[in-house]
């Protein structure tokens, strides 16, 4: 795939795009926020296992 060849399809998709509506943008909004969160917790707890583990 050439240069040229990606250049036509990147103009092909941002043809085809279309701006979100609002409630699809609070949707995507929600759900990233909800993944950030869920990142977050199991991030925590790993932390907290890996802290237990070496204490002792």
């Amino acid at each position: 795939m050439g240069l040229r060849d990606f250049a036509t399809q990147a103009v092909r998709v941002l043809k085809l795009a279309k701006k979100p509506t609002r409630q699809e943008l609070s949707q995507m909004i929600k759900i990233t926020g909800l993944g950030m969160i869920l990142l977050g917790i199991m991030g925590y707890i790993f932390q907290l296992i890996v802290y237990l583990l070496t204490l002792g």
